[in-house]
């Protein structure tokens, strides 16, 4: 073994025991986030009971640390650092309760000991720009196979949702990383690094010398980086680190705790001279200014592997492993059955006896000291779940990851905006959970208003705590709401951003708003005008409407007037319950609804089939919306659709308005009763005679009938002449037009296409108009055995038939 790994080996078991007048530094390597990690640092600290604790973070933390001691601090948490005139460059340090790192600053806390934070300044970090380059780009830096430790820290850009993200500078060397788990692994004959690391740390319980363990990774360590050398940027951190631990011995601390991933330790152990690190971090960028604060953190963005996730893929899991006082699987498994139970599931403690013992009878049969994950989950699997992968991904989703959500107390700095969130929340009874859950608000209820707006205030700004859930989108009430709500860490820097819009919700959203009107096309500022509505934000309305208004008179595309049109409207129908003033946007959606009135027919002539069918989707909602308007502007409407129905292709399919847009139409005018049946029937049988193309005939038929096939029921003449129509379609044609029947035709009801299918099977069914299409024959054995039924129902008796002794009774009923 080297000299260096020596060094290391013996730094972190005992460090230097040359007398009580030189300082004594030890090294503790962890892995991040890992209980078995944590444990080891807690016995450790309690046997060291060091002066000062070090910890790897950013040093710019120190004047938070003491935060992390109050009754109100609730882990998982993590350190935000933002640069301060760009807040979408910023980088996150999460901290769980079964973090080493968590383990230490409480332990430093609790003793009344200086604890200081080692790594790279995040001034300098962010600075820095991103980790490596494209070829790590998906590489979390605190992920869960991370010994070292990475940054220590998630890093995002401008919503690049991969670590790093604002600017992509070259490689400062090529370098490729190391997986010192997988290596360690590997060298012991394991093929899976994870099961390995969680039987030789995970599952060893601290006992004997505490800083054994440590002792034995940090030889490792030493070993490995003499045949993976470290990355630049990884010299530039450690040289950062030496130097925090030189300024440590310089204040006159003795008994010195370090507490930082294992990969660092050997560089930590072999002190170089100042000037050599001195050298390695005068290369650094120009430092940025930063702000940091504590926020809350939650387990399901631990579990994640890329953004501001680090990579821990059973957090839930992990926590239960650092908080059980003993037997671990026997609690675990009576959660699961808690869970299982109130999910309705058939689990009973012989379930759960029987699960415990098959999770240590796999353990036994794979060779492993103690069931872990894996073990258990086969269990409960088997046992619980009866082999379904269904009830066993709700085992995984709620324990295994978990919905943990951290608290932070109020005495933790945080930007204007998000204080007056917290107040908001409190004041509206709104308590951010990690967990999905449904909220349905009562819009004539004056806390359901405030909490209605509160949520599309936040939507303006980027924040989706909540969503409109779809039967609250599709609903054509207004009196209620359904929302699904989900709180997300990274909120905490969406808040920091919008806070360039103002310090109040309010303020901030109506700020962006206005921004936002500036640049936006037609179809987007009608959305926006209708978020303005149910945010209440009266001081962006004007603002909105003013640029909608300019848009609308020089828009001249009518599927742009088509989409804009019914978002107006739309919003309209909020007017009275909210007590809100949509004058303007009366004015405006009647002004759109006219431009499209004459801007149509054009746009309807010469489209293909695809062209078609979008038209005819938008058809269908400027219909309803001019509904909503009526008036005058109704009345256009009307002699638009006229005007749609009558242009029909004489020259060819570019001259005319394709067939399922005339059909549409004439069904519209129909159901308006703008048109009577027999009107509508004439009109078919035009379409339908020989002189027409049967494709254009098709897509007419699908128009008219896709709006209800129970019109073909109640009127006779309107089927008689459809059914003539195909009877004398060319068996060439008829295969074109088979496609688009059984679209048409599969859009009815079941019941309407039985009975359609019942009538033209009793015979011809040409009528003149207004005659009957006569009945089937009475089928009179069938009439007979409905006797008793309505016997029954009318109180009178009557006579029972003989029945032949060899007719089944049963049949007969």
């Amino acid at each position: 073994m080297s000299a260096e790994a020596v060094g290391a080996a013996e730094s972190a078991g005992a460090g230097a025991a040359s007398g009580a007048a030189v300082p004594e530094v030890t090294l503790l390597g962890v892995r991040h986030h890992g209980p078995g990690s944590a444990r080891a640092v807690a016995a450790a600290l309690a046997a060291l009971q060091p002066d000062a604790v070090l910890i790897e973070g950013p040093p710019e933390a120190d004047g938070l640390a003491a935060a992390a001691a109050e009754k109100e601090m609730v882990p998982p948490v993590a350190l935000l650092a933002h640069v301060s005139d760009d807040p979408a460059r910023a980088a996150f340090w999460p901290f769980a309760e079964f973090s080493p790192e968590w383990v230490a600053l409480r332990h430093a806390l609790d003793a009344g000991v200086p604890v200081r934070f080692i790594d790279l300044p995040a001034a300098q970090s962010l600075a820095l720009g991103p980790r490596g380059g494209d070829d790590e780009e998906d590489r979390t830096v605190t992920g869960e196979g991370d010994t070292s430790g990475g940054d220590g820290a998630s890093e995002e850009g401008e919503g690049s949702g991969v670590p790093g993200g604002t600017s992509r500078p070259a490689p400062v060397d090529p370098i490729a990383p190391v997986d010192p788990i997988a290596e360690l692994a590997a060298a012991a004959g394991h093929a899976d690094p994870e099961v390995w690391w969680e039987d030789a740390v995970e599952h060893r319980t601290p006992d004997g010398d505490p800083l054994a363990p440590f002792a034995a990774l940090a030889e490792a360590m030493a070993a490995l980086r003499e045949h993976h050398p470290a990355e630049r940027r990884d010299l530039v951190r450690e040289a950062a680190m030496r130097q925090q631990v030189r300024a440590a011995r310089r204040a006159g601390h003795r008994r010195i705790a370090v507490v930082c991933g294992a990969w660092h330790v050997p560089a930590l152990a072999a002190m170089p001279t100042v000037a050599h690190d001195r050298a390695l971090l005068a290369g650094l960028p120009k430092k940025a200014k930063v702000e940091l604060t504590w926020v809350p953190w939650t387990h399901r963005r631990l579990s994640q592997h890329t953004g501001y996730g680090a990579g821990i893929d059973s957090p839930g899991w992990y926590h239960h492993l650092f908080t059980a006082p003993g037997q671990p699987v026997a609690r675990w498994m009576t959660r699961v059955a808690e869970l299982l139970r109130a999910e309705d599931h058939p689990v009973s403690s012989a379930h759960v006896i029987e699960a415990v013992r098959l999770a240590d009878s796999l353990a036994a049969v794979r060779g492993r000291p103690l069931p872990g994950l894996t073990e258990t989950l086969d269990a409960v699997r088997a046992v619980m779940c009866d082999g379904s992968d269904v009830a066993l991904g709700l085992v995984r989703d709620r324990l295994v990851v978990g919905d943990a959500l951290g608290e932070v107390p109020d005495s933790v700095p945080a930007v204007p905006l998000q204080r007056d969130l917290t107040r908001l929340q409190r004041t509206l009874r709104l308590k951010p959970e990690a967990a999905a859950r449904e909220l349905v608000l009562d819009l004539r209820k004056d806390l359901d208003v405030e909490r209605s707006r509160l949520l599309h205030r936040l939507r303006l700004l980027g924040l989706h705590w909540g969503r409109p859930a779809r039967d609250s989108v599709n609903s054509t009430g207004t009196f209620r709401e359904t929302w699904q709500l989900a709180w997300e860490p990274e909120f905490s820097v969406r808040l920091v951003e919008a806070g360039q819009w103002g310090t109040t919700v309010r303020s901030a959203a109506t700020g962006r708003a206005v921004a936002e009107a500036a640049k936006a096309e037609l179809t987007a500022l009608t959305a926006l005008a209708e978020q303005c509505l149910l945010a209440d934000l009266p001081d962006a309305l004007p603002e909105v409407m003013r640029a909608l208004a300019d848009r609308a008179a020089l828009d001249t595309d009518a599927g742009h007037l088509a989409a804009a049109l019914p978002a107006l409207v739309r919003t309209l129908r909020y007017g009275d319950v909210r007590a809100t003033d949509t004058s303007a946007l009366t004015a405006v959606a009647h002004g759109l609804a006219e431009r499209l009135s004459v801007a149509l027919p054009a746009a309807c002539t010469g489209l293909d089939a695809d062209g078609a069918t979008a038209r005819r989707a938008e058809l269908d909602a400027v219909h309803q919306a001019v509904a909503l308007l009526g008036g005058a502007t109704a009345e256009r409407w009307a002699d638009t659709l006229a005007a749609l129905a009558a242009r029909e292709p004489h020259g060819g399919p570019a001259t005319g308005v394709p067939g399922l847009l005339r059909g549409r139409a004439v069904r519209l005018l129909l159901d308006d009763g703008r048109l009577d049946a027999e009107e509508a029937g004439r009109r078919l049988g035009l379409v339908l005679s020989t002189a027409s193309e049967p494709a254009d005939a098709g897509g007419w038929v699908e128009g008219f009938v896709s709006g209800g096939g129970a019109l073909l029921l109640h009127d006779p003449v309107l089927l008689g002449l459809l059914d003539g129509w195909l009877c004398g379609v060319s068996p060439e044609a008829f295969t074109d037009l088979l496609p688009v029947l059984r679209r048409t035709f599969s859009s009815l009801e079941t019941g309407v296409r039985h009975t359609i299918g019942s009538r033209v099977a009793a015979g011809p069914l040409s009528a003149p108009a207004g005659a009957a299409v006569p009945d089937a024959p009475l089928d009179e054995e069938r009439a007979d055995a409905t006797t008793e039924v309505l016997a029954l129902l009318l109180g009178v008796r009557v006579p029972q038939p003989r029945i032949p002794r060899q007719v089944d009774r049963r049949a007969t009923a």
